[in-house]
């Protein structure tokens, strides 16, 4: 189980709860600047905030800070690459299977870095990160670099993960995939002007 109590990072009007068992997905919405990537980044213990957020019924602070995020992983919108192929990033090679399954091949990890098109470094971050076997997956748009062909193959592909155990918390802006998505919750922070958060469960 996942859960976050009275979560607010800087520049969130109002703190965030929720709870998201295995194989969950939580789907955050909101309109730019309501904090949406802040409290990602405050799940994933990589920016300050307030409240308390545990993993399994052990909370946040008693874990070491890599081996939270190894389970707890951030995935922006765009990635950062510190070298100059994405292959010199990857623990192990994916293998063919896996690429093709995202509409990549093996030339995709050994190309330059400055020759790969964002909707490409979006899916070799992806699958980068989700190749280490986190738990909780925070997806921060996670496909807004593709087209919309490519956007339900990913879609499937996460998803796919869901059904497999993982919990996603997944930042959307892109009404048509919230749709298709079907999350067990909905948090929308800051619907209007002064607004706080709102929670929305399946029943």
């Amino acid at each position: 189980m996942f859960r976050a109590e009275a979560v607010r990072a800087s520049g969130m009007r109002r703190a965030v709860s929720f709870a998201a068992a295995e194989g969950e997905l939580v789907l955050i919405t909101g309109p730019s600047g309501s904090g949406k990537s802040r409290l990602l980044r405050a799940l994933a213990d990589l920016d300050p905030h307030d409240g308390q957020v545990w993993l399994d019924g052990r909370p946040q602070t008693d874990w070491p800070p890599c081996d939270w995020r190894r389970q707890v992983m951030y995935f922006p919108a765009t990635y950062a690459w510190w070298t100059s192929t994405p292959a010199e990033t990857f623990d192990v090679p994916p293998d063919v299977a896996l690429l093709s399954r995202l509409g990549l091949t093996e030339a995709h990890l050994h190309r330059s870095v400055d020759r790969l098109s964002s909707g490409e470094l979006q899916r070799l971050g992806l699958l980068r990160g989700i190749m280490r076997r986190p738990c909780v997956l925070l997806l921060d748009e996670p496909t807004s670099h593709l087209d919309a062909e490519t956007t339900l193959i990913v879609e499937q592909w996460l998803l796919a993960l869901r059904d497999q155990g993982c919990a996603l918390v997944w930042v959307s802006h892109d009404l048509a995939q919230r749709t298709r998505l079907a999350p067990d919750q909905r948090v929308t922070l800051g619907e209007m002007p002064g607004s706080g958060t709102s929670i929305h469960q399946k029943n």
